[in-house]
């Protein structure tokens, strides 16, 4: 089985503090995807550079203490790519691709738009660049996954609060119909939800910190897995982990009946 893991750490150091590195060193995952670092590679531990034997890359924001992603492989990969537009958003470290000979997977951390009307607009001008992005990866012919925090709560079964929740951020009718371009228009396959169409609050990954959204499953499903056919069709299992907090996120464990090979597509 190929194992991937996505996992917003809402602070690297914070969740290493939250001991993630044990539990992820018990997963023997082949890929973990990591979105919201809130660090610069100075700040990085040794192991987390060099993680139980892995080959660690991380795209960092530029700003201090904000958003950056990382991924984990066991196998080496054969390309890294930091980044996909050279713009504003490459600047705030919201996108990581490791290339394998059929595979490529991406760690992704698209923006938040609840703090402010300003970072909604930069959420909108992130979807409006970025879904040609995902017609482009299409059109590679590669099997492709990408995890990451989407910030977007697709269907009402995917968070607790759906009627309270249609004119805020992450709910919005807009944001949920450009997911839906996403799969229906574009083919992309959003792999935990093929596993389980009705699962509704065992499949939620975020909680807010505010009240006892934790304690009592006021919960979102915003961390997804979305990948080409090919590889969508071969997951076998999914599952979100809750039994330790290492974050506001818990992490998105998916094993695929895939290998990996050397033969470039």
């Amino acid at each position: 089985m190929l194992r991937i893991i996505s996992l917003n750490l809402n602070g690297i150091r914070s969740a290493w503090s939250k001991n993630v590195q044990p539990w992820l060193a018990e997963q023997q995952a082949d890929v973990v995807c990591f979105q919201e670092l809130k660090a610069q590679l100075p700040d990085l531990a040794p192991g987390m550079l060099a993680p139980n034997g892995m080959h660690a890359f991380y795209h960092c924001a530029e700003k201090k203490g904000y958003s950056g992603v990382g991924i984990w492989t066991q196998a080496a990969p054969r390309g890294v790519v930091e980044g996909f537009d050279g713009g504003e958003f490459d600047a705030e470290g919201r996108y990581l691709r490791v290339d394998f000979g059929n595979l490529s997977v991406i760690s992704l951390y698209l923006p938040s738009g609840s703090s402010s009307p300003e970072r909604q607009a930069a959420k909108f001008r992130f979807l409006d660049v970025f879904l040609p992005q995902m017609q482009a990866l299409r059109a590679e012919g590669r099997e492709i996954v990408i995890c990451g925090d989407w910030n977007i709560a697709h269907r009402e079964i995917d968070l607790k609060n759906w009627k309270s929740n249609q004119k805020n951020s992450g709910f919005l009718p807009e944001e949920r119909a450009w997911l839906t371009r996403v799969f229906d228009e574009l083919g992309w396959v959003d792999v935990y939800r093929h596993l389980y169409p009705e699962q509704g609050e065992a499949a939620y990954t975020w909680w807010s910190n505010r009240g006892q959204a934790w304690a009592k499953n006021v919960g979102w499903r915003i961390d997804y897995q979305i990948a080409t056919p090919g590889i969508a069709a071969t997951a076998r299992q999914g599952s979100v982990y809750k039994e330790q907090r290492f974050s506001d996120h818990a992490p998105l464990v998916v094993d695929y009946d895939y290998r990996i090979t050397d033969n470039a597509i």
